[in-house]
C-alpha cells in the first residue's frame, strides 16, 4: 500500500555469524539480568545489535546518557567500515520457526509516520494498547540521535484470506535468500528473503485491497512505545524541515515486521490479574458491583479458600478489559493494594493460594477480535493481551539509515 506501506532501503551486515548479531527484543527478559548476561557472553567482542540497544533489564543500573552516545558512536562506526550492504527499493518476506516448530510468515517494510498516531482512532495504522508516555522519553533520546533504525516492531493485517503473505509462502523456494540461521538462546530460526520489482507491486496491491474493504490497515501488535517514539520524533523533526524535505526524508518512515493476525504460528494469551493484601470477600464484591453483569464474558476468581466466575455485559472484549482494569486502578489507589499482571493459569492459581490474595483469570482474546475491539472502543487497556512467549518475539535484525547523509 503506497503512502502506508512502502518497500525501502534495507541494511544487512556482510561478514558477520549473524546468530550473534541478532538479539531479541530490548523489552523482553527484563527481570533477567542472567538472559542478558548470556548475550552478552554470546556476542563477545562481535558486531551485534546488542550494541545499538538499550535491554530494558539494565535501565536502573546504567548513565543513560553514556549509552544513548555509546549507541550513536557505534551505529556511525559500522557505517564507516562498511559494514552494512544495501538491499534498495525491497521488501524482506520472513519465515520464523518458532521454538515450538510453527513457522511465522512477515514482511519488512516501512511505515510511514503520517499514517500512524498512538492517540487517534481514525487513522490506517493504530496503536493496539494505551500508550503510557513515561516509557517514550528514553526511546525519543536513543532515535534523536541515531543514525540507524533497528526494529522489533510488529503490526497485524485483517487477512482471513491471506491475500498478502500467503502467495510470498507458495512461491519462497525461488526467492533470493538474504539470511538462514539460527537465533541464539533458543529463539529458533529465522530466513530472510528479498522481495521486489513485480513482486513488491503484488503485496501494495493486496494491501490496497485489504485496506479498500476497512479504513484500518494494520493494527500494532509489540513495540507499541518504540512506533510511539519515531512518531513523536517525526512529529518534531518535520517542524524544522521544509516542504520538500519533509517529502523524502528517511526518519518520516519506521521499519515495522507486518503479520496476519490469523497465521497459524500466531497465538494471543490472556495476562491474568492479582491483587495482594486484600480481603478477598471485600474484593469480589466490590469487582461485583463495579462492573456490568452479563453473560458476554466470564472472569473467574481465586482465593485461598474458594473460586467462582463473575459475568459481565461489554460490546467487545476491549469494553470488558477495560471495565476490569478502571475498577483495579481504582480499587489499588483506595486501598492500597497491590495489581501484578501475571502469566500463565497455573501461575496465577499458586500465587492465589497466599493470604489474603485475589486471582483474576481472564478470557483469551480471539483473533477476530483485535480488529473489532480498536475499531469499536480504541486501544485496549495496559496488559490486555500478549503475542506468543518471549523468546517468540522480535529479533534485531534488518536496519535502515533515518537520517540524510
Amino acid at each position: 500500500m503506497k503512502n502506508i506501506f512502502e518497500p525501502t532501503n534495507i541494511l544487512l551486515p556482510e561478514g558477520v555469524p549473524m546468530d550473534k548479531w541478532s538479539v531479541i527484543a530490548c523489552d523482553q527478559f527484563s527481570s533477567e539480568h542472567y538472559y542478558w548476561e548470556r548475550v552478552q557472553e554470546i556476542v563477545a567482542q562481535f558486531p551485534s545489535t546488542l550494541n545499538m540497544i538499550i535491554p530494558e533489564a539494565f535501565l536502573e543500573d546504567i548513565n543513560e546518557e553514556q549509552e544513548i552516545k555509546k549507541i550513536s558512536e557505534t551505529m556511525a562506526a559500522y557505517t564507516e567500515k562498511g559494514l552494512f550492504k544495501e538491499i534498495s527499493d525491497s521488501f524482506v518476506y520472513v519465515q520464523r520457526t518458532q521454538p515450538d516448530g510453527r513457522i511465522r510468515h512477515g514482511i519488512v517494510g516501512a511505515i510511514n509516520l503520517e499514517a500512524y498516531d498512538f492517540a487517534s482512532t481514525k487513522i490506517p495504522v493504530r496503536a493496539s494498547e494505551g500508550t503510557v508516555l513515561d516509557r517514550l522519553p528514553p526511546r525519543i533520546k536513543i532515535r534523536r540521535e541515531a543514525s540507524l533504525e533497528l526494529p522489533h516492531i510488529m503490526t497485524f493485517i485483517d487477512d482471513i484470506d491471506d491475500i498478502v503473505l500467503g502467495p510470498l509462502a507458495k512461491k519462497s523456494a525461488s526467492l533470493p535468500v538474504l539470511y538462514d540461521f539460527d537465533l541464539m538462546e533458543g529463539g529458533g530460526h529465522i530466513k530472510g528473503m528479498v522481495i521486489k520489482g513485480d513482486d513488491a507491486e503484488n503485496v501494495l496491491e493486496a494491501m490496497q485491497r485489504l485496506y479498500e474493504k476497512s479504513d484500518m490497515l494494520m493494527v500494532m501488535g509489540d513495540g507499541n512505545h518504540s512506533l510511539a517514539a519515531a512518531k513523536v520524533y517525526w512529529d518534531e523533526l518535520k517542524e524544522t524541515l521544509g516542504e520538500e524535505q519533509r517529502a523524502c526524508h528517511p526518519a518520516g518512515y519506521a521499519l515495522v515486521e507486518v503479520n496476519n493476525v490469523y497465521d497459524r504460528a500466531i497465538d494471543f494469551e490472556a495476562i491474568h490479574r492479582i491483587a495482594f493484601d486484600v480481603s478477598p470477600k471485600e474484593f469480589i464484591n466490590a469487582l461485583e458491583e463495579a462492573i456490568k453483569p452479563g453473560d458476554d464474558y466470564i472472569v473467574h476468581w481465586v482465593t485461598q479458600e474458594q473460586s467462582g466466575r463473575i459475568g459481565i455485559a461489554a460490546d467487545c472484549i476491549g469494553g470488558m478489559l477495560s471495565a476490569v482494569q478502571v475498577f483495579l486502578d481504582s480499587y489499588a489507589k483506595n486501598s492500597g493494594c497491590r495489581i501484578d499482571y501475571i502469566h500463565g493459569e497455573d501461575s496465577v492459581r499458586k500465587l492465589a493460594s497466599g493470604n489474603r490474595c485475589v486471582g483474576l483469570i481472564l478470557p483469551a482474546m480471539k483473533k477476530a477480535d483485535l480488529f473489532e475491539t480498536v475499531a469499536i472502543s480504541g486501544v485496549f487497556p495496559k496488559k490486555s493481551f500478549s503475542v506468543g512467549h518471549a523468546r517468540d518475539k522480535r529479533y534485531y535484525l534488518e536496519c535502515r539509515k533515518i537520517i540524510n547523509n
